[in-house]
């Protein structure tokens, strides 16, 4: 039965495995290198242990066995907290279960947000689909291995160079349980060592590594508090101006509306800026959502791909912002479909290479007072943000000055509906 049990999971875990891969056809050809070897990799294990396996099990059942109690759990539980390398338990999935204190400055985490998340959020995507087979390699009991992995674009460091991460994966076997674990520690290699560097066994690597003197990691100083100050003038800064804009403007069409926004939002606040929208025609209900506005960076997508080639209604995020009236905020997203796919059925996030993302609805707030004439509903739709490479992600100072400016837009909006409405009088349209 226990085996039984682990050839479903294992199951499901090569299918969501083959899922990811599918992304990889959104990355340039000249990165898809290592997932074409990744999905040489995962039908060579299909062939030569899950169908071997699906034939001994359609034969006989084994029995379950029970783990013996380690006694010194706890000693080994400080030990991994005050190791001064970066040490990451994990399942077969990569889904985090502990990680020392080490990792968590890494990768920016903390242990009560990383456990229960996958550890390939906080990777680059040209290296998700490798960690994860190598971690389910690794918990098949195929062996110790290491691998160089990158975390997400972040802010390029003083000196100007960039390092990569090697990962040294093994298999543990936790007490009291029947499916084993993987163990990785990374270690920082810079970029151009990390091409240079000759393939070694994890093991040599690992032993050198624990024998040698580490210097203790310096404490983090303090944030001053001139850059807190600063960054919250430029954000009152920019409220400023978009309030100005929506005010000295006439009212004018909804595209007139969004894409004045959409400039003055686009390069200064976000590398990527859409706006879609439900128009309501005069006298008659809203439409279906419309993408009116995407500014990105250069060079463009080629037509029907990225943001511009999808339909609004196959994106989850803007559907949720226009029913339930709630912002979103994504750092790291580890779902690379939360965005939905494009017209070439590339994953947007994974093809825009975002590292968070701001989507707030476009809907005006209920008035007070009597009920507004027939016909003079105002459009509802969404804004959605992107940050991509090393800029910084969104935070929630960002995500509340947004939330205010897409409030002024609604109400921007829904003037302009009010105007198209009405009826035009002979000096209501100056030539």
């Amino acid at each position: 039965m226990g085996e039984t049990i682990d050839f479903g999971a294992e199951l499901a875990d090569f299918r969501s495995r083959v899922a990811e891969l599918q992304s990889a056809r959104s990355l340039p050809s000249e990165e898809r290198g290592a997932a074409l070897d990744t999905a040489l990799f995962e039908l060579q294990h299909v062939a030569d242990i899950l169908w071997p396996r699906f034939e001994k099990l359609s034969a006989a059942s084994a029995r379950d066995g029970t783990p013996r109690e380690n006694p010194e759990l706890r000693l080994l539980r400080g030990l991994f907290q005050r190791l001064p390398l970066p040490v990451v338990l994990m399942d077969r999935t990569t889904v985090v279960r502990r990680l020392n204190v080490a990792a968590g400055e890494l990768f920016a985490l903390r242990a009560g947000y990383a456990t229960g998340r996958a550890l390939t959020g906080a990777l680059a995507h040209d290296t998700r689909a490798a960690f994860r087979s190598q971690v389910a390699a690794v918990a098949r009991g195929e062996g110790s291995r290491s691998l160089l992995v990158r975390r997400l674009p972040e802010p390029a460091p003083e000196d100007g160079e960039r390092s990569a991460l090697r990962a040294t994966l093994t298999a543990l076997r936790p007490p009291d349980e029947q499916r084993p674990a993987v163990l990785a520690v990374f270690q920082t290699v810079p970029a151009g060592e990390a091409e240079r560097e000759p393939r070694r066994a994890p093991g040599r690597a690992a032993d050198r590594t624990g024998s040698a003197r580490l210097p203790a990691p310096a404490p983090r100083r303090p944030r001053p508090d001139l850059a807190e100050v600063s960054r919250n003038a430029e954000l009152m800064d920019l409220v400023d101006d978009m309030a100005a804009a929506l005010l000295a403007g006439s009212p004018g069409s909804p595209e007139d509306v969004l894409g004045g926004a959409a400039r003055l939002l686009h390069g200064r606040f976000a590398d990527w800026v859409i706006a879609d929208l439900a128009p309501v025609p005069p006298g008659g209900t809203p439409g279906p959502l419309r993408r009116l506005v995407v500014l990105g960076p250069d060079p463009r997508p080629e037509p029907g791909t990225g943001p511009a080639g999808q339909d609004p209604a196959d994106c989850p995020l803007v559907l949720d912002a226009v029913r339930d009236g709630v912002p979103a905020l994504r750092v790291r997203p580890e779902d690379p479909e939360a965005f939905g796919r494009d017209a070439s059925g590339a994953a947007v996030l994974v093809s825009a290479r975002v590292t968070s993302l701001l989507c707030v609805p476009l809907c005006p707030p209920p008035r007070e007072g009597p009920a507004p004439a027939p016909g003079t509903a105002a459009p509802c739709g969404a804004l959605t943000l992107f940050r991509t490479g090393g800029r910084r992600a969104f935070e929630m100072a960002e995500a509340g000055a947004v939330h205010r400016m897409a409030r002024h837009l609604s109400l921007a909006l829904g003037r302009s509906a009010g105007r198209d409405a009405a009826p035009a009088g002979p000096a209501a349209f100056p030539a």
